[in-house]
């Protein structure tokens, strides 16, 4: 058998030999350099995925969105062009009360250990609960894990509905004064599908900033320059939109004010908007609704 022999290599280190051949391994050297390139690697690659799982959740809250879309076709078939009931906090939660549930959705978000925030039963029911087959997470954005402090102690993991309905569209209730919305007595509000003049201009549903989604009416009022409602920005700092004639658009917003963290108490709402750059407050606005007189239909609702 033939002896170990060991010889110096040219570092000056030795390397053992088996009958003249070198054996296989990695120097302390070596090693360092491999760990330093995964480490490279890590951090060219993590944040790609990262983005990619992002725009994977956007994709999907962009179809869920589309789903309203369809959902809102389907209840206007069957309504004789009527658009939804959308009610305030006060309208949505009496109609809960006397189980009609009229409204287009009827559970009211909050802060608090309410059974609203995570009852997926009152999405299912009136409105346009039935068009969905009984399918509840296309109410809530993925993105949208906002919690409360009380409601995390006490094992939560979401709240159910991140989406609301332009107030502009449909029955609002206890804001409507012979077929006007008090909140925009000058524009107009919209109680068929085919009152609007151009659906792709209207939005219909949006994502909207924890911090105000409460009922499912999202409304800001023009010629006030404040948000009541503001839209949500989990999507690298845009918001989801659907419009009357049923397509999806994300729209990502300019300034700073109009995208708070999506925590408890953030936005601080009411507020005004930055003067100077209004364009976020502008482009929500100008796809509101239009300046017009306003006949008396609400009487013939259904």
């Amino acid at each position: 058998m033939t002896a170990l022999r060991v010889i110096r290599n040219l570092k000056g280190g030795v390397v053992p030999h088996h009958g003249g051949r070198r054996l296989a391994g990695f120097t302390i050297v070596e090693l360092l350099v491999v760990i330093a390139v995964i480490a490279i690697l890590a951090t060219l690659v993590l944040p790609a995925l990262h983005r990619a799982k992002a725009r994977g959740r956007g994709t999907q809250c962009m179809n869920n969105l589309r789903q309203f879309g369809l959902a809102l076709q389907m209840y206007t078939d069957d309504y004789d062009d009527f658009l939804p009931y959308n009610m305030g906090l006060d309208g949505t939660k009496k109609t809960v009360g006397n189980q009609t549930y009229l409204n287009w959705v009827n559970n009211v978000m909050s802060w608090e250990l309410d059974s609203d925030n995570t009852n997926t039963a009152l999405l299912t029911i009136g409105g346009l609960g039935p068009y969905f087959s009984g399918e509840t997470s296309v109410f809530r954005c993925p993105e949208d894990k906002a919690l409360s402090a009380i409601q995390r102690g006490a094992g939560w993991s979401f709240r159910v509905r991140s989406i609301s309905m332009n107030a502009m569209l449909g029955n609002a209730g206890e804001f409507l004064a012979d077929g006007v919305n008090t909140n925009n007595p000058t524009y107009k509000q919209f109680f068929k599908m085919s009152e609007i003049p151009d659906p792709s201009r209207i939005f219909a549903f949006v994502e909207e900033h924890p911090d105000s989604i409460k009922d499912g009416y999202f409304i800001n009022r023009f010629h006030y320059y404040e948000w009541i409602d503001l839209p949500a920005s989990y999507h690298n700092g845009g918001g989801y939109f659907t419009f009357a004639d049923g397509h999806s658009e994300i729209r990502y917003w300019r300034q700073s004010s109009t995208m708070p963290p999506p925590l408890p108490d953030a936005a601080k709402l009411p507020k005004d908007v930055v003067e100077g750059d209004r364009r976020d407050f502008y482009w929500v606005l100008s796809r509101t609704s239009i300046e017009t007189e306003v006949e008396t239909v609400a009487s013939s609702y259904p």
